[in-house]
């Protein structure tokens, strides 16, 4: 408790103090860009990660990044979301898991927390289709591989159970929201996003639109400190190939090689329109 109050103190004074104009801009109401949903782990910080500003991320953050469908349960993350699409006009949402996780360990062996922990067990349960996947066909992993599968395949699920509300359902419809699956990599410091045409795990960088490819370069030339007539071209060749990953003794964050009906399910699961 020390060092949160000594950090309270170092807030104040030297962040509070030098962005006044953006905290009496918050003041008036907020206009967050993005809803970030991602799993309540300590190791992930959504704002640190994608040096998102105050303001600029709406986060959802449970046990495992998990969305319960429309009508499942009355919990926050429902009314969230809708509050998110409707009332602040986001039209981006990222789900975001990660390696390692605790929860996702946690529905490798579900049945087996009913006694220790009933109301983990329970929430989990609203995952069970992820786990039922991997267990009907990646019964030849274990171990790692099967958490890092179980990870990934349960993003794309809670992309499915997303587009079950029907607000999202009407936004995507219209082609006014967009949903990204992500994968941050807690060794590394990286983020994998997920690409429905390759189906497959990519560097985000590669799913960029060309102007936005544009300012991101040039953005991080003017951050490194580069003359803004290096190569832009070049780099932007490098950029726009999409990068796969697959599974490695020195490369984690997976490329699961899947059936064509479980390509053609996370594909109706993960487009945007």
């Amino acid at each position: 408790m020390k060092k949160l109050i000594k950090g309270l103190r170092q807030f104040k004074a030297k962040y509070v103090s030098t962005h006044q104009e953006l905290f009496e801009q918050l003041s008036q109401g907020q206009k967050p860009r993005v809803l970030f949903v991602t799993c309540s782990d300590s190791r992930v910080d959504p704002n640190l990660i994608t040096q998102a500003e105050l303001g600029e991320l709406f986060v959802i953050r449970n046990a495992g990044n998990i969305i319960p469908p429309y009508g499942a349960t009355n919990g926050g993350e429902g009314a969230t979301i809708e509050y998110a699409v409707q009332a602040l006009g986001i039209r981006q949402i990222i789900v975001c898991g990660h390696s390692h996780c605790g929860a996702m360990k946690g529905l490798l062996k579900l049945y087996s927390l009913r006694d220790e922990m009933p109301l983990v067990h329970d929430w989990l349960k609203y995952a069970e289709a992820t786990r039922r996947l991997v267990k009907d066909h990646y019964s030849q992993y274990e171990g790692e591989e099967l958490l890092e599968i179980m990870t990934a395949e349960n993003v794309l699920t809670q992309i499915e159970n997303l587009r079950t509300y029907p607000i999202v359902r009407s936004k995507l419809y219209q082609g006014q929201l967009n949903i990204y699956a992500w994968i941050y990599n807690i060794e590394k410091g990286e983020v994998f996003a997920f690409d429905p045409e390759s189906h497959a795990y990519v560097l985000p960088q590669s799913q960029l639109k060309t102007d936005e490819i544009d300012e991101t370069l040039l953005t991080e030339d003017l951050l490194n400190g580069n003359a803004i007539d290096n190569n832009i071209s070049e780099k932007q060749t490098v950029v726009e190939q999409p990068q796969e990953f697959i599974f490695d003794a020195d490369q984690r964050f997976p490329i699961t090689r899947l059936s064509k009906d479980q390509m053609d399910r996370i594909y109706r699961g993960s487009r945007t329109n």
